[in-house]
């Protein structure tokens, strides 16, 4: 059977500019059929080109495979188009997950753009789970970008979700598309950009009031934390539907191309389980924590990452809060319980019960003071806690809001995106937090 597989130079383009793809296959001809993900897949163009086959590469270093440029079309309008290649016209819509024959392609925009939110696509997280060539930061220090795989296109790391068996957990099928897919069928308009973009300090200038992310975006590098803590403490809102956010610092080549991430303490044995450590050189909690940023880490939640989980949800602290406008909750209902909300990893904040019975920061992690938990759930003893300073208070998501300059919201889960077309109260804090904060 002859195939296609593929990957972009770059993961993101500007509409009017050029794409270069890099393509293999035996075939003599080939098809690429470019779609936009949203509340429906669109399609967007076509190109046929002549076939050159190559060999797969290592994890590590440059594949080096036929490139090919394709000019995108100055009417794009900005979002995640998935391009679609085969050895015949694709007929009907293509499923979003496949393992090969897939490119993600973040078409970024032309500003201004005169919209308010800008969503981040976390492809150095995608890339790190990524195990084309046969690894991955998981069983290396460094990989290379330029290679299938990426959120798309590639095999990935990691058990799967029995939650939702149709796609890896560590793509973005999985946790983008289904958020994307929610925003726009409900109309909130945004422009897109990937974490490279931020790395290296374009659009959060650009007029932007709010930054949004779901899902899954674990690795940052020092310039993105850099930026988007700028853009914070200029007034910028950041809204992150997503948990395990910001625990790794990967260092960026300077073309883009790669990524890199100490992760061991130096002598460990080879089994060393990095989360569970102290002494990693690229955590970022262990120099500058990032609840700093954030208001939250994944030191003070945990993960349950193989099969079904108990069924949890936020308890609801302050049911009063602008946040649960519309949900009918009150204060001690529980968030999301029926969907187990919370999971399969989340973050938290180090926390003491005030006078009144309610969570209240400590900020002995670097929690902001004015940090408000909104939510909480303590984290039963059979998930995946990872080191952390020594704390009173026992590990637990923490749903909550602070300001600095900018005010930040966190859902402190990465299943969000997963129950927002079936929990009418999580699509509806969603709405809230969005429509406050853009």
């Amino acid at each position: 059977m002859t195939t296609v597989n593929g990957y972009a130079a770059r993961p993101s383009v500007r509409a009017g500019e050029v794409a270069r793809l890099h393509i293999a296959t035996t075939a003599p001809r080939f098809h690429v059929d470019f779609y936009r993900w949203g509340a429906e897949p669109q399609h967007a163009g076509h190109v046929e080109w002549p076939g050159r086959a190559s060999s797969p590469g290592r994890f590590d270093a440059d594949w080096q495979w036929p490139a090919y440029e394709f000019l995108v079309p100055p009417e794009w309008r900005s979002g995640v188009y998935i391009a679609v290649l085969g050895t015949e016209r694709a007929s009907g819509t293509p499923t979003l997950d496949a393992r090969e024959g897939r490119i993600l392609l973040v078409v970024t925009p032309s500003p201004p753009s005169g919209r308010g939110i800008l969503y981040k696509v976390p492809t150095f997280t995608y890339q790190a789970y990524n195990m084309a060539g046969g690894g991955c930061l998981y069983s290396a220090s460094q990989v290379t970008t330029c290679r299938p795989g990426g959120g798309v296109g590639g095999p990935v790391k990691g058990l799967p979700d029995a939650y939702d068996l149709s796609s890896p957990r560590q793509t973005f099928a999985h946790w983008d598309a289904p958020f994307t897919a929610w925003m726009e069928r409900n109309r909130i308009e945004a422009d897109y950009c990937t974490d490279l973009d931020l790395h290296e300090g374009l659009f959060l200038h650009d007029g932007y009031r709010l930054l949004v992310a779901a899902g899954h975006d674990e690795y940052w590098s020092a310039d993105l934390r850099r930026h988007v803590t700028a853009f914070r403490d200029a007034g910028g809102h950041i809204a992150n539907f997503g948990a395990n956010t910001c625990w790794w610092r990967v260092d960026v080549a300077t073309d883009g191309t790669g990524l890199s991430c100490d992760k061991f303490p130096p002598g460990a044995p080879a089994d060393t389980d990095p989360d569970s450590s102290y002494g990693c050189p690229d955590h970022w909690w262990e120099s500058e924590p990032e609840n700093a940023l954030l208001g939250v880490s994944y030191r003070n939640g945990g993960g349950h990452w193989d099969g079904t989980r108990a069924s949890q949800g936020f308890i609801v602290t302050d049911a009063g809060h602008w946040a649960f406008s519309g949900t009918e909750l009150r204060t001690g209902d529980s968030l999301g319980h029926g969907g187990a909300l919370i999971g399969y990893e989340c973050d938290g904040a180090a926390y003491e019960y005030d006078t009144a019975g309610r969570p209240r920061p400590t900020g002995q992690d670097g929690t902001p003071k004015d940090f408000e938990i909104l939510g909480i759930a303590e984290l039963p003893p059979d998930w995946n806690f990872a080191a952390r300073e020594p704390m009173p208070s026992p590990q637990a998501a923490t749903l909550g809001v602070f300001t600095a300059g900018g005010t930040v919201f966190t859902a402190a889960t990465t299943d969000w995106a997963r129950l927002l077309a079936t929990d009418p109260q999580v699509a509806a804090v969603t709405r809230n937090v969005i429509t406050r904060l853009s």
